[in-house]
């Protein structure tokens, strides 16, 4: 039964998910067929453990009357054997019932005996028995199942933000990072080589550089933020000077200067296991005054400059007009 209430435990999950509009805070919405799949599947498996259940007490119950039956149909043939040895006379059926009380009370002797051998065996055998650990196993299993589900359905989705970057700091990889470790470091430069044998990301950076280079004024949206930031840092050489524009959020750090805030969104290329905060490093006008999580859409021409805590030079938007805004129903981006 157990069973049966973590699968139906799992569908209302999944289900809330959905109907709620926090999958996408698991998941690139890509791949929310995924999800449907296993609220299908956990169905499935869901009747068939109802059935199993439903057969399995059905046959118990089944016994239990067959059992029954069978104790008042002898306690019947019991009556109808006295009630005729009571014709044949009162002489004989006390004879007889003697004979019975003493046969009765030897059998249950024999039975006693070989009951309390029984026992011996078991008693005996009780300090080597597997069972109490199987069922702590079996108990940890099930607390294992459990947890995430009440987490998932009790708990509120807590969004990222500024308060995340803080927490876990991020860096900008350099070449032989990315080489050493494809797809490890998901800060700033969003990166799906890992996904990609070497040909087949090659061919890959092509077809995005040519998507974005023809645009003379380049919009990264909802839709091809992470696209477009792969390919703006991939190939910074053939963007420098090119307008720019996007939304995100202002985190400033503890090592950039007055004028200069980071701008990131946060993505998931597939999942949240592989999310990332990506964006660049903006230098604004003068005095401007920002806190964390303040969004602003910014637009501004890619600049290089060299970037201390990182050492290392980096693409940095020149900005030239920005607004704020508020912050979208869905923070977060997808690689599409």
């Amino acid at each position: 039964m157990i069973r049966l209430f973590i699968l139906i435990g799992f569908i209302l999950m999944f289900a809330l998910m959905h109907r709620s509009g926090d999958l996408n805070k698991y998941i690139n919405m890509k791949y929310a067929y995924l999800s449907i799949g296993a609220i299908v599947l956990l169905s499935v498996l869901a009747v068939v453990e109802f059935v199993r259940i439903y057969r399995q007490e059905s046959a118990e119950l089944k016994r239990k009357v067959e059992k029954e039956a069978g104790a008042l149909a002898g306690a019947v043939q019991l009556a109808d054997n006295a009630d005729a040895d009571a014709r044949r006379g009162g002489g004989h059926i006390q004879s007889c019932c003697h004979d019975t009380v003493h046969d009765h009370h030897g059998h249950r002797d024999k039975h006693d005996r070989h009951h309390h051998h029984h026992h011996g065996h078991d008693d005996g055998g009780f300090g080597h028995s597997h069972e109490p650990v199987s069922r702590w196993k079996r108990a940890i299993g099930y607390l294992i199942l459990i947890v995430p589900i009440a987490t998932g359905i009790f708990l509120p989705v807590q969004t990222l933000d500024s308060s995340f970057v803080k927490a876990k700091g991020f860096s900008f990889p350099t070449f032989e990072d990315a080489e050493k470790n494809p797809g490890q470091h998901q800060f700033l430069k969003p990166d799906t080589s890992i996904f990609y044998g070497k040909a087949g990301y090659e061919k890959q950076k092509e077809k995005e550089l040519a998507e974005f280079a023809g645009m003379g004024n380049i919009k990264l949206t909802d839709d091809n933020y992470l696209k477009g930031m792969e390919a703006l840092y991939n190939n910074p050489g053939e963007f420098i000077g090119s307008t720019i524009s996007f939304d995100g959020f202002a985190y400033k750090g503890e090592q950039v200067d007055g004028d200069h805030f980071f701008v990131f969104r946060f993505g998931f290329i597939h999942c949240v296991a592989d999310s990332g905060v990506f964006g660049m490093l903006v230098d604004f006008p003068k005095n401007t005054e920002l806190q964390d999580n303040d969004w602003v859409n910014v637009t501004g021409k890619l600049t290089w400059e060299f970037y201390q805590p990182f050492k290392q030079t980096i693409p940095v938007l020149q900005v030239t007009s920005w607004t704020r805004i508020e912050a979208p129903k869905d923070p977060y981006v997808y690689r599409l």
